[in-house]
């Protein structure tokens, strides 16, 4: 469902992000994690179609996202570490705006949001406007507004910033849910614990390489670490990398 062909990214001298090969399957949860500065943030502006890489290839649901790229961002679901929102429209309104943005039609739209707001602890404040809104419960609107049109891949960049225990709580099980239902998710995150606990497979970026990648049990064995959590395997293997 997702497929980085030696996905390289410049600015000026800097290689952010150098000549990465990702390939995540239907249905699996996949982690991506890294110190700052790393390029996971840049990674995830390619994949999502944000940014043009310097050099490779982004492939979504089988579709080139230099070659089509209103196909290929139609079938992402995009949840940025720093969503914008326009505070002068309701919640129920910037729903709206981004159903049309994906071609959500009328016939579905209103049941659909209630639904995802009804979930996401929204829906008494639907009609009030998002500038009344704390910092998590736009987290979950904007969460909410990427799953409007039912997308095949979810691309998200620190889904649990701002979310007190309950929002984390069920953005994990909901993302376990859409895994199940054959949804794919890319999902950057510094919170190593939730990385552990959710993902399938993680990668671990470093100076804009991959330098590891698996499951916890082999990112341990490529660490050569006989037991310890994912934050003794990400440190081992950073620390290794040197600065």
């Amino acid at each position: 469902m997702i497929e980085l062909k030696n996905l390289s990214k410049r600015f000026g001298n800097i290689l952010a992000v150098d000549r990465l090969n990702i390939s995540v399957a239907k249905g699996e949860i996949f982690g991506f994690i890294g110190p700052n500065g790393a390029g996971k943030t840049t990674t995830i502006r390619m994949l999502a179609g944000v940014l043009a890489p310097s050099e490779g290839e982004v492939a979504v649901n089988g579709i080139s996202m230099a070659a089509d790229p209103v196909a290929a961002k139609g079938s992402i679901g995009f949840i940025p570490d720093r969503p914008f929102l326009y505070e002068k429209l309701t919640g129920m309104e910037f729903m709206r705006f981004s159903a049309d943005l994906y071609g959500v039609g009328d016939g579905h739209f209103r049941q659909k949001a209630d639904g995802l707001l009804m979930r996401f602890s929204l829906h008494d404040w639907a009609d009030e406007l998002i500038e009344a809104y704390s910092h998590g419960m736009r987290q979950r609107l904007v969460i909410a507004s990427a799953l409007l049109h039912e997308p095949r891949v979810i691309i998200v960049d620190e889904p649990m910033v701002g979310l007190d225990p309950a929002g984390i709580r069920l953005v994990k099980d909901l993302l376990r849910e859409l895994a199940r239902q054959g949804t794919t998710v890319f999902m950057s995150t510094h919170t190593l614990s939730i990385a552990e606990d959710l993902c399938d497979r993680i990668g671990v970026i470093h100076r804009g390489k991959l330098i590891a990648l698996g499951t916890t049990g082999d990112l341990r064995g490529t660490a050569l670490l006989a037991e310890g959590d994912l934050e003794d395997v990400f440190l081992r293997l950073t620390e290794k990398e040197g600065p």
